[in-house]
């Protein structure tokens, strides 16, 4: 089962970094503007549809990632995203990756599996009281409206995408508790109980807004920015909630030691990837 969701979880990172090359291609495009607005100029353009395809077999591959394994394994695995989405994008936008790219691609990829491996998630329940979804829900929601009106009150274009980015990472990943949760009812009880958990309609509307958030962050500023802060963000916060909705845990004691390290070599690499990459906003049109 864990072999599965990992599988699954790879699986959807590439498709989402597919989407979000695609989509950034598509929104840098776009005249200034938010909300839907922005969203009825995209629909117009192709490669935002192809972006939109990649983001549907994402969300179909982490929720089966989601069904065979902990949601603090799974959603880490989407920071691979990153160096997935910078090696699309490149192409995408006529650029090549300097060797000092690959090298930043690497410590992603080795930070990962260090941090992973150290931290070892485990954990099989998919289900919370409305004891602990009542404050977690208060609490990212809240986040999010932070996130969008701290960017909404600046001009720095760097700090909007960063700011929306954020927000969306933290939509993503109470979308992906709700999804687990909703795909959860969906295995153990069929499509009925799918069809009238809260949860269902929750992923829905969260992922939408997430999705929102997403298009306006890519407009808002460059890739190296945004994708950063959306990769990062959602499988840190994924990763505390999986722990406090689902009771998923970690191995701590000096288990923490190599994680850190791998938490660093994450960190190092997605740094030296914005700087190794500056002008991925510079699509040639």
């Amino acid at each position: 089962m864990i072999v599965l969701a990992v599988l699954f979880a790879v699986l959807g990172a590439v498709s989402n970094a597919v989407g979000t090359a695609f989509q950034r291609k598509a929104a840098s495009t776009v005249p200034r503007g938010g909300g839907i607005r922005l969203l009825r100029a995209l629909v117009r353009r192709p490669a935002w549809s192809i972006g939109i395809a990649g983001v549907v077999g994402a969300a179909l591959f982490q929720a089966l990632a989601l069904v065979n394994g902990p949601m603090a394994l799974v959603q880490p695995l989407f920071i691979l995203e990153l160096p997935f989405a910078l090696l699309i994008a490149v192409p995408l936008m006529h650029r090549r990756l300097s060797r000092d790219g690959w090298w930043a691609v690497g410590a992603v990829v080795a930070g990962l599996a260090v941090l992973l491996a150290s931290a070892a998630p485990s954990g099989s329940r998919d289900q919370a009281s409305m004891a602990r979804w009542i404050p977690v829900l208060i609490v990212t929601l809240g986040v999010m409206a932070a996130a969008f009106l701290l960017a909404r009150s600046s001009s720095s274009p760097l700090f909007r995408a960063a700011a929306l980015a954020s927000a969306a990472a933290v939509g993503n990943a109470l979308t992906a508790a709700l999804l687990k949760s909703a795909t959860g009812r969906l295995a153990d009880a069929g499509l009925s109980a799918f069809l009238t958990t809260w949860q269902t309609y929750g992923f829905a509307l969260t992922g939408v807004l997430a999705l929102l958030l997403l298009e306006n962050s890519l407009q808002a500023g460059p890739l190296v920015a945004s994708q950063p802060a959306l990769t990062i963000g959602d499988a840190a916060v994924s990763l505390l909630l999986g722990v406090v909705l689902f009771d998923e845990s970690v191995r701590t004691g000096w288990w923490l030691l190599p994680a850190a390290v791998g938490a660093l070599f994450i960190l190092r690499g997605v740094l030296r990837l914005t700087r190794v990459v500056p002008h991925l906003a510079d699509v040639v049109r």
